[in-house]
């Protein structure tokens, strides 16, 4: 094991398929949220649209893209929490190891 990893403490890091996921929510709900945001802005003429393509778009993306992020979330806090426990067994093994 290299000096680095041995002296400084593990970050937390966040998965790609965690990014995966905000894109995919993003992509999925973004366009409805724009449309119903810019019609109670007044800035579109209709104050009440009916976005299909959009709405069946947010309906297939949005509760799969919240599990993605929800699981990957737990998933980096998980190796997170072992990554530091390893960390601090390491610095006490090496703190009683070296001769006083």
């Amino acid at each position: 094991m290299n000096e680095i990893a041995q002296v400084h403490p593990p970050q937390f890091h966040l998965t790609r398929w965690f990014w995966v996921g905000v894109a995919t929510f993003v992509v999925g709900s973004g366009p409805l949220l724009v449309i119903l945001l810019l019609a109670s802005l007044g800035v579109r003429k209709d104050p009440n649209p009916n976005p299909i393509g959009p709405g069946i778009m947010a309906f297939l993306t949005f509760w799969p893209s919240v599990g993605v992020i929800l699981w990957q979330v737990g998933i980096s806090f998980f190796r997170y929490r072992s990554a530091r426990k390893h960390f601090k067994s390491r610095v006490a093994d090496r703190r009683y190891r070296q001769p006083r």
